[in-house]
């Protein structure tokens, strides 16, 4: 009888894998090790190649636990029924091991989303515009309505039974502030949301477009992807070497990396829309600065007399803090004043003291219109000025003063006047000497019937004869008008300025980039600019033109793509030299 085939036996010798069924696909065997493979054909089925390895008895008695007991588990077939341990699928909830995504629940990834779509929204380059449009309107709107006015003004000047423009009445400007207005919630409200809008926009925009410029320093490889720039070029038989030179002294960066090379310029352009921004926002928070944290205050003082700073100054918001030179004493020692040869007064000084709580003069100036006088952070401008009394004799009796008191004329007129009792001053008509002047050069003195008696100069020390009284006019005593004022956020708004003013000019600069490749004995080029389109090729053909055309240059190529180090990345910190010898 002849022996059965060897393979045969060995397949009946061979124990019977478990089948696979749809709700366990999982390959077990306690006495084979299984090296499966898995292909997925295009009819969907599975095929499987199992490697078997025999055990004998002596293997598995009195030994140790098989170390590979690992399970095989098919892609996307079902999760076993039992874990290690004996814990199963449905008492855990979850495949074990599997890693679990974070915020899957739709309620959370909803909420992901809303600062996305916030941010979206406040960038909006309309929704900006408006708001820049909105804030210019208040603006102009504060510049037509008087600011800081008592209630009883805007009572009479726009009275709910006129309303001007047919709906501007004092109930909508004190009810939304628009007496302070650059103070008022409405314009600091539109502030913070335009600060809010460039913030956005900036994150959102500038910032990538930052980083995209700077991932691209980068070397090209390929010859096809220097040609898809904006401006591409061959040179033939040229070295990559001298177009590096060229383009370092028309102002290029420039970095090798073996027959490859990059340049640019201009990148300042990329970073300036981000200073722009940032300097809007630098001016906006010195404006909100000063509305919320300044003091201003205005007094009308006579010659002589003096005032305490923090007896003037008024608080224009929640953050006004007055500080030690509130304590300041202001003396005033003259006021003059300055004409024209038509007799109209061209400029008015104040010589001012500031005195401190010891007494001593800590600064003294002269101030006028436009030549303020600055202290501790207090400035005081010259605005205005009056008379406040006259200094006469009369009879030879005095000095005495007589207190001025301003006449109402139409237009921007002055006219102040006064009154010299003559007789019987407790009768209920009383008549007298009635003196008026324009300015401080001139009186003129009218008689008890009102009748034009004459003209003296103060000083003059003429004595004029008025109803049988000698009245000698000695000096007429001026007040100067004076306003005080504190404003923090200015060097803030100034800086601003300052910022955007560059950064704008910054922003018109071109960022050129260009590529080169040394492919055999020709040298590819190409670039492309943010700025300057048109002037960029002919900028690009000026410099080309003067690469020199090499002779015998088959050999150096040659030899520089054999002994070219490579470089794994671009090093900024290491631009081409001049001076490096290629």
């Amino acid at each position: 009888m002849s022996a059965p085939p060897l393979t045969s036996s060995l397949k009946a010798s061979l124990p019977r894998p478990e089948p696979i069924s749809s709700s366990l696909r999982l390959l077990r065997s306690p006495s084979q090790l299984f090296l499966s493979s898995v292909h997925l054909c295009s009819k969907r089925q599975l095929l499987f190649r199992i490697g078997c390895k025999l055990r004998t008895s002596q293997d598995t008695t009195g030994g140790a636990p098989p170390k590979n007991s690992k399970k095989v588990v098919l892609p996307g077939a079902a999760p076993p029924l039992s874990g290690d341990g004996g814990r199963s699928v449905g008492q855990s909830g979850r495949v074990p091991g599997a890693k679990q995504k974070p915020g899957g629940s739709p309620t959370w990834v909803s909420l992901q989303r809303v600062p996305k779509r916030f941010l979206a929204l406040l960038s909006n380059l309309p929704l900006a515009i408006g708001e820049m449009f909105t804030i210019a309107a208040l603006m102009a709107l504060g510049t037509c309505i008087d600011q800081g006015e008592a209630p009883d003004y805007y009572f009479q000047k726009f009275p709910e039974e006129n309303p001007v423009l047919g709906f501007v009445t004092w109930r909508w400007i004190l009810f939304l502030g628009f007496d302070h207005m650059f103070s008022s919630p409405v314009f600091l409200g539109m502030l913070t949301l335009l600060a809010a809008s460039l913030m956005a926009c900036t994150y959102t925009t500038q910032i990538p477009m930052v980083k995209v410029a700077r991932r691209s320093w980068s070397f090209m490889s390929s010859a096809d992807s220097i040609r898809k720039q904006d401006f591409s070029e061959m040179l033939p038989r040229a070295s990559i070497q001298d177009l590096g030179v060229i383009l370092m002294g028309a102002g290029y960066e420039v970095f090798l990396k073996g027959p490859s090379l990059y340049a640019f310029k201009g990148l300042a352009g990329r970073f300036a829309p981000v200073g722009v921004h940032l300097a809007m926002l630098l001016i906006m928070a010195g404006a909100t600065v000063s509305a919320t944290g300044s003091f201003r205050g205005s007094v009308t003082v006579p010659q002589g007399l003096n005032f305490v700073v923090g007896d003037v100054m008024i608080p224009n918001g929640f953050l006004s803090t007055p500080t030690e030179v509130f304590n300041t004493e202001v003396h005033v020692n003259k006021f003059y004043m300055d004409y024209y040869d038509s007799g109209e007064v061209s400029q008015f000084y104040t010589d001012l003291s500031l005195i401190n709580l010891e007494g001593k003069e800590v600064l003294r100036k002269t101030i006028s219109v436009n030549d303020p006088l600055r202290y501790g952070g207090i400035t005081i401008y010259q605005t205005d000025w009056g008379i406040s009394a006259l200094q006469i004799m009369k009879d030879d009796e005095g000095p005495f003063n007589l207190a001025m008191a301003p006449l109402k004329l139409s237009g921007d007129k002055k006219l102040y006047g006064t009154f010299l009792p003559v007789g019987e001053t407790d009768a209920p008509d009383v008549k007298g000497i009635s003196m008026l002047a324009r300015d401080l050069q001139s009186i003129v003195l009218y008689d008890q019937q009102g009748k034009f008696v004459g003209v003296r100069r103060p000083n003059s020390n003429l004595p004029i004869e008025i109803d049988g009284s000698k009245i000698i006019i000695e000096d007429a005593i001026g007040s100067s008008g004076i306003e005080l004022k504190t404003d923090p956020g200015v060097p803030v708004v100034y800086a601003g300025f300052g910022a955007l003013m560059l950064t704008t000019c910054i922003s018109y600069l071109s960022h050129s980039q260009i590529w080169a490749l040394q492919d055999g004995t020709t040298v590819v080029v190409g670039g492309k600019t943010n700025r300057a389109k048109l002037e960029f090729p002919e900028e690009m053909n000026r410099l080309l033109d003067k690469v020199p055309e090499l002779v015998g240059f088959d050999s150096f190529v040659n030899n520089l793509i054999t002994h070219a180090e490579p470089m794994d990345s671009l090093n900024p910190e290491k631009p081409l030299s001049i001076d490096d010898k290629f």
